[in-house]
Formats: structure tokens, sequence, C-alpha cells
């Protein structure tokens, strides 16, 4: 095809889009105005789309990249991955990731008839989320200790049963701190017959729905009094990210303070690890390290973000994938 003729044909390819998109014509209409078959015009919108003349975008807020979706659970070998678009205001975005997060929880086949959960402010933006009868005889059990030391009252209980209650189902709280003060009390509290009975009811949850925290004073945390502003300074000299089911890691996904992981109570990062489904729900570029960490080193097999997430994740020049193989044992020290 000549110079000339390749550009006649562009050019009808950019008419008939104009009068498809913008005009709203009918395909046979078109041919009527360009004086071509109707076949003809499909083959000029096909062309336009090939060329890049044609950009589709899908603008609704509950719309989703699916081709970062893609690329996210080939890079990382996870099971699902949902990822949606980042809102103009900032203040949007965990709205937007936790309904995200609801919608796909209303869609997961098999239904999880226990479901564990974390909890945290992401998590409770989820349950509120959730329509009410999302499910039906949906146990909840929550993994790891979520009661607020400080005054301000604490989401961990609220939000397990939250979701309960939308699927007609019962919530099992976990009746303890999230991270205690002496060793022996946690190990005291881990005895105790109605404590044990709820992690171990945890262990075997059929999926784990949670999110994670930034290691700096916004943490929820510092918020519920288990930790001061000193001691997140000591976490992240030691190159904690933040942290996931109330467990500080490094970039590594490794522990990083023992001692402090030592007095937390929950499931440890090797359950959640083994575990056949476990859904992150984590969203903003504050938490692009730990979402790194998490997604790297298998910590999840179910990602739930924003795009913005999703490509920070894949702009890691292949560094962040994970050697499936070979995967770090985390030094959970619980």
């Amino acid at each position: 095809m000549s110079t000339d003729s390749a550009s006649a044909s562009e050019l009808l390819a950019v008419r008939a889009a104009e009068l498809y998109y913008e005009e709203n014509k009918t395909q046979d209409e078109i041919g009527a105005i360009l004086r071509v078959t109707r076949w003809k015009v499909g083959r000029l919108l096909a062309q336009a789309r090939e060329r890049g003349i044609i950009r589709i975008e899908i603008v609704h807020p509950r719309a989703r990249r699916l081709a970062l979706e893609r690329e996210l659970t080939a890079r990382y070998g996870l099971k699902d991955a949902i990822v949606v678009p980042a809102p103009v205001e900032d203040a949007e975005l965990q709205a937007r990731v936790a309904e995200a997060a609801a919608d796909y929880l209303v869609s997961v086949r098999p239904v999880p008839r226990l479901l564990g959960v974390s909890w945290g402010r992401t998590l409770h933006q989820v349950a509120e989320a959730l329509p009410v009868g999302w499910s039906t005889g949906v146990n909840v059990v929550q993994i790891n200790g979520g009661v607020s030391l400080s005054k301000r009252p604490g989401t961990a209980a609220s939000t397990a049963v939250m979701i309960a209650q939308k699927a007609s189902g019962q919530a099992t709280l976990l009746p303890s701190p999230a991270i205690l003060e002496r060793l022996e009390t946690k190990k005291a509290i881990e005895g105790d017959r109605t404590v044990g009975g709820v992690v171990q009811m945890a262990r075997g949850a059929a999926a784990y729905l949670y999110s994670a925290g930034v290691a700096d004073t916004t943490s929820v945390h510092v918020d519920s009094g288990y930790l001061t502003p000193a001691d997140i300074d000591d976490l992240v000299a030691r190159g904690a990210v933040g942290d996931v089911i109330g467990r500080y890691i490094t970039a590594e996904g490794t522990i990083a303070d023992p001692e402090l992981d030592a007095r937390t109570l929950g499931l440890s990062l090797e359950e959640l690890r083994g575990a056949a489904t476990s859904i992150l729900v984590i969203g903003g570029e504050s938490k692009h390290p730990i979402a790194r960490a998490i997604v790297a080193h298998s910590l999840c097999s179910v990602l739930v973000t924003d795009e913005h997430t999703a490509r920070a994740l894949l702009d890691e020049d292949g560094a962040g994938a994970p050697d499936h193989h070979d995967v770090p044992s985390g030094g959970d020290a619980s």
C-alpha cells in the first residue's frame, strides 16, 4: 500500500471513529456517509483501535484495571488480584479499595463458611461497605488480638461482628490485647482455654481477610496504646516497613523485632503464608513498602489494591518477585 493510500485509509478510520463514538451513528449510517459497506466500517473501527486512534477507558468507581491484575498474578504467583482506579482525591482511595474488597468477598466461591479477620481502619471500612445479606451463614473469627488499651474505643470487635451479622453468621472474638507487655503474660493468656480455643478456631478458617499498617506514629498500634512513638522509631531502626496481623516485618519479609513478636498474640506469619486463601486489602503510597514486603514474600494469595500501588509493585525490575521454591521463613517467633 502506498503512503498516500495508507494516509487516506487512516483518515477514513479517524472519520469512522468520530461518527461512531462522538456522533453516535450506527455502522449502517456511517457506511452511507462515507460511501463504504457496513463491513468496511467495522474494519475501519477495528483499525482505529489497533492503531491507538481510539482509547476506551471505563471510569466507573467500581471498574477494574484488568491488565494490571493479570501482570500482578503472573509476577507474584497470586491466586487473584483486584486493582481499582485511583481516585483524584487521596481521601477517597481507602474507601474505594475497601469497596472493591467487599465486592470481592461477595463474589468468592466457594463461600468461606469460617472467615478469619484482622482489624484496623481499612478492615472496618470493608465491613461497612459489605451489603446486608452479602452471604448466608458465614461465621467470623478474629485472627489477632485487638482489645484497645487506650480510652478511644477500638474497632476490632465491631468489625468482626458487623461482617458476621451482615452474613447471618456469628462472630467469635479474641478477648486479648494484640501485644502484651510481658512474654509471661502473653503465654499465660495464650494458654487460657477460651483464648487458646479462639486461636485454634482461627487456624481452621477457610479464608483470611486483613490489611497492613505502616511503621510510623499513625499506626493503629500507637493509637490503641500498644506501642509508643519511641517503640516505632526502634522498629524502623531495625528495618521494619510495617505490620501485618500485628507483626512488624522488614522489606525481606522477616520479623523486625523477635522479642516484640514473641509478645504478639494471634496467627503467625507461617500460618498466614500457608493458608489456601489469604486476602490482603491495601492501598495508598505510604503503604507501598509494606505491600511489597507482603506480596513479594508470599504472605497473601489475593491482593486488593489501587492502580498506583499495583504499578509500584510491578516497577521493581523483577527484584520484588519471589522465588516460589525458596520462600524465606519470616523469622516468626510465635
